[in-house]
């Protein structure tokens, strides 16, 4: 059995990272933590007001891919003429909270708020709050005065990662050991992740090893994996929980370099690496997020916060509660587990990609 060093390891998942931004056109974390704005002329009734959207990190390829293109659209159908001004933190909390800072300075009336860390955040969204500048936390649940929420069902996705596990691992699973490899412990979102999946999780299964992985980083993701092969041996590893499908790029390597080919690994955020491993069989599952009704509920709430209106429970059915104990309207949207099998019916129906960039046939 081969075993992959973690140093060699961390640079081979690199270097497929960097060809996969290469590839999506996105920028570094340095260049993205740049503001740019994205308004067009500044003609109309809208064109005083101005809408900051506040992304966390390019790593992960939906940000940039998606996100902001969709967020930037519709806002701009809602609020013509619109001035928008983007951000993107690199998944560095300390330049995102000066960004809220640049933000406000430009007299911008809502921040549409995916944090890099939730509780560090805070006092940035107290201080937007005290501005009368409103914050829609999008993606994640920032601590603070929130305005508004718009997201998924996160202990959903958790519980549909473990039982997209459970049910991999077959009628043995009591009798098998995973490893689980969890997101950012300042994510809020990671630690609803975890509560789903071990709702399905536990008490029927093993776990041998478990991390809370900074940054949701591929390349600690990959050295996590190896050291749990070199602590628990190959032969005792018989399934993955991976919270997300950056870090699932890097298990996979280090599964396969482990001797590991086609055991149950789970994933999220329906990447295209991710559905083109699922189709070679070296990973299980993702969890698909629709990147565009998420955008379209945040733009419905930021274009009403900045005609001067409350949204109502048409957009904001429910309610969540933050780390600071803020209650929160919110709106929770349903996620979808994609498999081998339904490719051609959730992601290539809906767009996201195309069946030839995945390599299938519909």
């Amino acid at each position: 059995m081969r075993h992959l060093r973690p140093a060699r390891a961390a640079g081979i998942v690199l270097a497929a990272a960097v060809l996969a931004a290469t590839a999506a056109g996105c920028g570094s974390a340095k260049s993205s933590s740049n503001s740019s704005s994205s308004g067009g002329t500044a003609t109309g009734s809208n064109a005083s007001t101005r809408i900051g959207i506040l992304l966390p990190e390019s790593k992960t390829t939906r940000y940039e891919a998606f996100d902001k293109p969709y967020l930037e659209q519709e806002l701009q159908a809602r609020l013509p003429g619109v001035n928008i001004d983007y951000y993107n933190a690199g998944q560095d909390a300390t330049v995102q909270q000066t960004q809220v800072d640049t933000a406000l300075t430009k007299g911008d009336k809502v921040l549409i708020l995916d944090a890099v860390d939730s509780k560090s955040i805070q006092a940035s969204v107290q201080k937007a709050h005290d501005a009368g500048v409103k914050v829609v936390a999008y993606d994640r649940l920032a601590q603070g005065p929130v305005d508004a929420y718009v997201s998924f069902d996160n202990v959903k996705v958790g519980e549909l990662q473990g039982t997209a596990l459970l049910t991999a691992l077959g009628a043995n699973a009591a009798n098998h050991q995973i490893v689980m490899i969890n997101g950012s412990p300042t994510d809020p979102n990671a630690a609803q992740f975890k509560q789903g999946a071990m709702n399905a999780l536990n008490g029927k299964v093993k776990i041998g090893k478990e991390y809370d992985t900074p940054n949701w980083d591929p390349n600690t993701a990959n050295q996590e994996m190896a050291g749990a092969i070199t602590a628990l041996g190959a032969a005792n590893i018989q399934g993955v929980y991976s919270a997300n499908d950056g870090m699932a790029a890097g298990i996979s390597t280090a599964l396969q370099a482990g001797g590991l080919h086609g055991i149950p690994l789970t994933g999220q955020d329906a990447q295209l690496d991710a559905l083109q491993r699922i189709q070679a069989g070296n990973q299980t599952m993702t969890v698909y997020k629709p990147y565009k009704p998420e955008a379209v509920a945040a733009a419905d709430v930021a274009a009403e916060f900045a005609q001067g209106k409350t949204p109502g429970t048409n957009l904001l059915p429910t309610t969540q509660t933050n780390g600071s104990g803020n209650t929160v309207p919110s709106k929770l949207l349903t996620p979808i587990v994609v498999d081998k099998n339904n490719m051609c019916t959730t992601v290539v129906k809906d767009g996201l990609y195309t069946a030839a960039q995945i390599g299938i046939t519909c």
